[in-house]
C-alpha cells in the first residue's frame, strides 16, 4: 500500500468515525477526535503522523467511559469520536436527544466471556453471579451472547435494545447483575463471569 493510498485510508477512518460532526471547522487545521484507550487511541496514533505531513494536526482525546465523548461531541468540544458502534451511537444519541450521527462504517470489537473461578461455562454453578454492561445495546448484546451460550433464553424479538428485565427463561437461576462496562474487569474477583467490551478487556 502506497503512502498515498494509506492516507486516503486514515482519512477515510477519521471521516467515518461514529459519531461525526463537521471535520473540519472553517479553516481549521487541527483535527480533535475523543477515543478511547484502546484500542481507538492507539489506531488514532498510528494515523498522526501521516495526518501532519499533509498539514493537519491530529489532537487525540482520550475518554474512559462511553457517556462523554457523545455528549463532548454534541456541545462542539469535539471534531469527531471514535470508540463505540452504531447501535449504541443510535441509541444513545435519541435518549439524549443530540444531533449526531455517523457517516462511515469502521471496524467493532467483539465481546467476550471472562472468568477467574471458572474454566468453562460447563462449570457454571446454579445462581452464579454474571456482570453485564449496563449500557444502551451492549447490555443487549451481552445477553445475547449467555442465550447463544444457552445459559439463557430472551424474549422473542428484544434483540439489542434487550435488559435483565427481558430473560425470559433461566434454567441455573444466573444473577445477572448490570453494571457499568468500565468496571467490569475490576470485579471480576467478585463474579463467577462477566461479559466485557474488548474496548475494556485489551488494558486488563
Amino acid at each position: 500500500m502506497n503512502k498515498r493510498w494509506l492516507l486516503v485510508v486514515c482519512l477515510v477512518l477519521l471521516a467515518g468515525l461514529f459519531g461525526f460532526s463537521s471535520l473540519f471547522s472553517a479553516g481549521a487545521r487541527v483535527l480533535k477526535v475523543g477515543a478511547s484507550p484502546t484500542p481507538h487511541a492507539g489506531i488514532l496514533a498510528v494515523v498522526k503522523p501521516l495526518l501532519a505531513q499533509e498539514g493537519i494536526e491530529l489532537e487525540i482525546i482520550e475518554f474512559q467511559d462511553y457517556v462523554q465523548p457523545n455528549l463532548a461531541l454534541a456541545e462542539g468540544e469535539l471534531d469527531a469520536n471514535f470508540f463505540q458502534h452504531i447501535p449504541y451511537l443510535e441509541q444513545f444519541a435519541k435518549d439524549h436527544r443530540l444531533a449526531i450521527t455517523y457517516i462511515a462504517k469502521v471496524h467493532i470489537e467483539p465481546m467476550g466471556v471472562y472468568s477467574r473461578k471458572i474454566g468453562s461455562l460447563a462449570e457454571l454453578r446454579d445462581r452464579a453471579v454474571v456482570a453485564i454492561p449496563n449500557d444502551p445495546t451492549n447490555c443487549g448484546r451481552a445477553l445475547l451472547l449467555l442465550e447463544q451460550a444457552q445459559l439463557i433464553e430472551l424474549k422473542k424479538g428484544v434483540g439489542l435494545t434487550a435488559t435483565e428485565l427481558d430473560i425470559a427463561k433461566n434454567p441455573k437461576n444466573l444473577q445477572v447483575k448490570p453494571l457499568e462496562a468500565a468496571q467490569l474487569p475490576r470485579i471480576l474477583d467478585e463474579v463467577d463471569l462477566a461479559v466485557i467490551n474488548t474496548t475494556y478487556a485489551l488494558p486488563a
